[in-house]
């Protein structure tokens, strides 16, 4: 099976029956803004993945500077395309970023959600936070959609994945918003305990 996983990455297979699919729909942190894309957290999950000789490939969806409403606009082409299992869903950030109402970007993020289960997929929200500047009372409320949505609809989330990263300036770009390449690795491990219970 590893050699088909390769294959498959590597463009000699289609993706079949043989290898399932794991999409991850984001924006620039998903992307590697900055960064080799095959340095990425998205592509070290998916060499873990490789490693344990799993049958799932990611596909990464996903594009920098995208908001809740371009995730969602783009959903249905993606779904049809990968037919995904898992779609692990980080998006949010520009919405907040761009001072967007926290309710459109919550009612954004249950329409993907709904719509990938509808497909069939098993969705985790990967959390993200704003900076400090943009006031307490709205990061407050921008951030506390993801678990609110955990809740509401029965999925996993993973708390601020930036967590570790975040306030160190040795592993953020110069732009203090992106993870650098040595933060990668942080960022894959704090997701993958997440991820592991949906692979069964």
């Amino acid at each position: 099976m590893y050699s088909v996983v390769l294959a498959v990455v590597l463009g000699l297979l289609p993706l079949t029956a043989m290898a399932k699919s794991i999409v991850v729909l984001g924006d620039s942190i998903s992307a590697g803004y900055g960064i080799e894309v095959q340095k990425g957290w998205v592509a070290l999950l998916q060499k873990k993945l490789a490693d344990q000789r799993s049958d799932y490939v990611i596909s990464n969806e996903s594009i920098s500077g995208d908001t809740s409403a371009g995730g969602l606009a783009r959903l249905d082409q993606i779904l049809a395309r990968h037919k995904p299992a898992i779609l692990l869903l980080e998006l949010g950030a520009n919405d907040g970023l761009r001072g967007l109402s926290p309710q459109e970007m919550k009612n954004n993020l249950t329409e993907i959600v709904q719509r990938s289960q509808k497909a069939g997929s098993k969705v985790m929200l990967l959390a993200m936070k704003i900076p400090p500047n943009y006031g307490k009372r709205y990061i407050e409320m921008f951030y506390q959609i993801y678990p609110q949505l955990s809740a509401e609809l029965k999925i996993p989330y993973v708390p601020f994945i930036l967590e570790e990263v975040a306030l160190k300036p040795e592993l953020m770009q110069a732009d203090g918003v992106h993870p650098n390449e040595q933060a990668q690795p942080i960022v894959a491990e704090k997701i993958w305990p997440y991820l592991q219970p949906l692979l069964n």
